[in-house]
């Protein structure tokens, strides 16, 4: 990890805006935000108290410490609820728990939630924000790579279920989003890997050029430079922002931030949600799996798979099931994992396909037969 100091222009604060009318809010990207983030919160605060959501990693690793002294600095009352970190916190479970101690607080509408942590803590805290007291207000503050590029703008809040991921949710749109580039400092190497697939994806999607700049600069994003980390989330918030602001609740274009995500999502509902495949990394085989596919309906050339499966690789992401015990998987069960994806409009798959990387397009009506041989080719480990 780069331990070299940051410039001033790394720690400067750029500000974004989600153009959604009366939902409309701003999107603070910097160092050191959180050190100020109470001073930043206030003004969009309908009273003085806030209840802070985040996880006990989170909380280790000293960052409740320092946004709770940053809003006691504003004036600011504080509380916090402090959950197990992981997937298997984003469900029906935790989120009766949140709602019950937020209630047992006795909150009332203008008291906000802030979600401090990654896309788990950002969607569960979301949902409670969305259905305690028919609506609360909340602010994100994200703290890993995969939230501040892209889980923690939108407004997309969901839990888990038996049934699949992000199937019970909501579109609630934040007040604030604040993404202090330095927290990511603390991230383990392997959470920090599993975030830019995200950002990767953003390349895939529209934006060739993106692509080529993350194959020349992804790595020392990886390894700590943090004017590309800084680059890099620039680039994502806004392109996640311009699609947001013209699609807010996916009729439409914003399905595109979906890529690889039925693959990726069926993959995680077979290892589970225990952290054997962390979401970014089911996103960087779906990813794959969703060029390969469109590679075999001629819709994109081979190398163009090839090449972003090279720079997965490069960059120590998964690009194949070869780390993985996929000895009693099968087909049928992968298949049977994507019928229940949200996409899926009466009975017929909706997929994310590509004619290369950066030309991403919405395919309906997918037949199951060349998904099913796409399966068993990463299956067989022929991919």
């Amino acid at each position: 990890m780069s331990t070299a100091p940051t410039s001033p222009a790394e720690t400067a604060i750029e500000r974004l805006t989600v153009d959604l009318d009366a939902r409309s809010y701003d999107i603070l990207i910097g160092g050191g935000l959180l050190a100020d983030a109470g001073a930043h919160i206030k003004p969009v605060l309908r009273s003085d108290r806030v209840v802070v959501i985040t996880d006990e990693n989170v909380a280790q690793a000293g960052h409740l410490a320092t946004l709770t002294q940053s809003l006691t600095a504003a004036g600011i009352t504080s509380q916090a609820i402090v959950l197990e970190p992981g997937e298997q916190t984003k469900d029906f479970a935790h989120l009766e728990r949140v709602c019950g101690e937020l209630l047992e607080m006795g909150i009332d509408r203008k008291t906000a939630l802030i979600a401090l942590g990654g896309g788990v803590i950002g969607d569960l805290t979301g949902v409670c924000a969305a259905l305690t007291l028919r609506g609360i207000d909340f602010i994100q503050v994200p703290t890993t790579l995969l939230a501040q590029v892209d889980s923690s703008v939108g407004g997309k809040t969901a839990i888990n279920t038996p049934q699949g991921k992000n199937l019970i949710g909501a579109f609630y749109q934040p007040r604030l989003v604040l993404a202090d580039t330095g927290v990511l400092d603390t991230l383990v190497p392997r959470e920090l890997r599993a975030g830019y697939a995200e950002v990767v994806k953003y390349g895939v999607i529209d934006m060739p050029d993106f692509f080529t700049w993350l194959e020349g600069h992804g790595a020392a994003l990886i390894d700590g430079d943090a004017a590309a980390r800084r680059e890099a989330i620039l680039a994502c918030c806004r392109a996640k922002a311009r699609i947001v602001s013209a699609d807010e609740t996916e009729q439409g274009q914003r399905a595109l931030l979906n890529l690889g995500h039925t693959f990726g999502h069926a993959l995680e509902a077979e290892v589970g949600y225990g952290g054997g495949l962390l979401h970014g990394e089911g996103v960087a085989i779906g990813m794959v799996m969703a060029l390969t596919l469109s590679a075999r309906l001629g819709q994109c050339p081979g190398n163009d798979g090839a090449r972003l499966a090279a720079h997965l690789a490069a960059t120590g992401l998964p690009h194949d099931l070869s780390a993985l015990d996929t000895s009693t998987w099968t087909t049928e069960r992968l298949l049977g994992h994507m019928m229940k994806d949200k996409k899926t409009e009466g009975g017929e798959l909706t997929f994310i396909l590509a004619r290369g990387i950066g030309g991403a397009f919405i395919e309906k009506a997918v037949p199951q037969a060349p998904v099913a041989r796409v399966l068993e080719e990463f299956l067989s480990g022929q991919s």
